[in-house]
């Protein structure tokens, strides 16, 4: 089972062939087993009712049921999930336990998901300081690759990625400002959805900055990814089938191109050249990288992080607080906290600051001119390194590749202006990648 799709597990659900008290034990004993500070070390916390939550969705009539009922699923560490510890990893934050779930969480129970836990995550997100590697926080410790131990598991949902890979639950949800999901599922063997800025609701949720944050789902593929994303939503989406290749017209970024390994590059176009070879077209297109992102991040973080604190039950209420905690004791973050610093001592926290004002109206110039670009293309493939994406917040996502031949998984990023046209393309242009198989646990 620890293969299966979410939508396989659901349908398992549905027609009474599988238990979900069967299958949350299962998932259970294998975090037991897999998982810990001498294992994986993905799981922050655990919800001790799950099993007496699914004992109960044993017992509910099939007409009460949404499209997700009774998939065990992990949530990142800075979404709310009411009466379990949301920290961001962060030793500061390690007293916040929410009464209340998150907006997306409330969706997800809404549609039947039964939250087992929290998973790890690079601290804050991975707005500390240089150098932190994915997966690191001051509280958890160090998150572990699925496929080798010596890998960086990339973040910052990295618990949520290595928990996906390694099959320790039907599905899990994590947060991206800048490659948080998406580059870290394709580090990872998995599938994610970064949707459009402004699609899912942020409330509960300990962010970076609001105008660039998103949560969203990490999964075994595609399919399962639109399952949850609709599932997070307010309003379901719309069916989405997958495009015909030979009414699919891909672009190509090829920025920064040759800073792409041969091998990756090879892999882009093994996938490339059998869509052409059944029609679809492709042209190719420059969307660089703007150091504007990283000005946004650092005017919005402590106006979004101490809006959301103030409504905590967290005792640290303020960005100098959490700034405090760390400079007291600097062995309590060995990584530094230099973005911290920077977004207390050189930003006003009220959104006035005049390079704030210039990093938002080059996002409103750029958005519209990539947009436009984008309305003639289904999806643009990302080949080199560029945060173009999330920048303006159109929506992308990340494709299963294949394997390298280190014996580690490889991803595709994919983005476009047009949600419903960058699903529907991808549906199709996931059927040729090359598969990826578990890790050997």
């Amino acid at each position: 089972m620890f293969t299966m799709t979410a939508i396989k597990l659901a349908s398992e659900i549905r027609n009474r062939k599988l238990g979900i008290e069967e299958l949350t034990k299962a998932y259970l004993e294998r975090i037991e087993r897999l998982d810990g500070p001498n294992g994986l070390n993905t799981i922050a916390e655990l919800n001790e009712d799950a099993i007496d939550e699914a004992k109960y969705m044993d017992s509910i009539k099939a007409d009460q049921r949404g499209p997700m009922f009774g998939l065990p699923i992990l949530i990142k560490d800075n979404i709310d999930v009411a009466g379990l510890h949301t920290t961001a990893g962060s030793l500061a934050l390690s007293d916040n336990i929410p009464k209340d779930d998150a907006h997306v969480v409330k969706n997800l129970r809404r549609n039947g998901a039964l939250i087992l836990g929290k998973t790890k995550m690079t601290e804050l997100a991975n707005y500390t300081g240089d150098d932190m590697p994915g997966g690191y926080s001051s509280l958890g410790g160090q998150v572990i690759h699925a496929y080798d131990p010596k890998k960086d598991p990339s973040g910052s949902s990295s618990g949520s990625a290595v928990a996906m890979s390694a099959g320790l639950c039907a599905a899990t949800v994590g947060t991206d400002t800048s490659f948080s999901i998406v580059g870290c599922a394709t580090d990872n063997g998995v599938t994610g959805i970064k949707p459009a800025h402004g699609s899912l609701c942020a409330d509960g949720i300990i962010p970076i900055a609001k105008t660039l944050d998103s949560s969203g789902p990490i999964t075994r593929d595609l399919k399962d990814a639109i399952l949850v994303y609709s599932s997070m939503r307010d309003m379901t989406l719309a069916p989405i089938e997958a495009k015909s290749p030979n009414n699919i017209h891909l672009a190509i970024n090829i920025y920064e191109k040759d800073k792409v390994s041969e091998n990756q590059l090879a892999m882009y176009e093994n996938v490339l050249s059998k869509l052409k070879d059944d029609k679809a077209k492709t042209t190719e297109l420059v969307h660089g990288y703007t150091e504007y992102e990283e000005e946004i991040m650092k005017y919005e973080f402590r106006h979004d992080i101490e809006e959301y604190l103030a409504g905590s039950s967290a005792n640290r209420k303020t960005l100098k607080e959490l700034v405090e905690f760390y400079e007291a004791d600097p062995d309590r973050m060995k990584y530094g906290i230099r973005y911290l610093q920077e977004a207390l001592y050189l930003a006003s926290g009220k959104l006035d600051d005049p390079g704030y004002i210039k990093a938002m109206s080059e996002r409103k110039r750029l958005r519209k001119e990539i947009i436009r670009e984008l309305s003639q293309y289904d999806a643009c493939l990302m080949t080199g390194p560029t945060n173009i994406m999330h920048f303006i917040g159109i929506p992308s996502l990340a494709l299963k590749l294949g394997m390298a031949k280190d014996g580690t998984p490889r991803g595709m990023i994919l983005y476009g202006a047009d949600e419903q046209r960058l699903l529907s393309a991808a549906l199709i242009i996931e059927e040729y990648c090359s598969p990826v198989a578990m890790p050997n646990l």
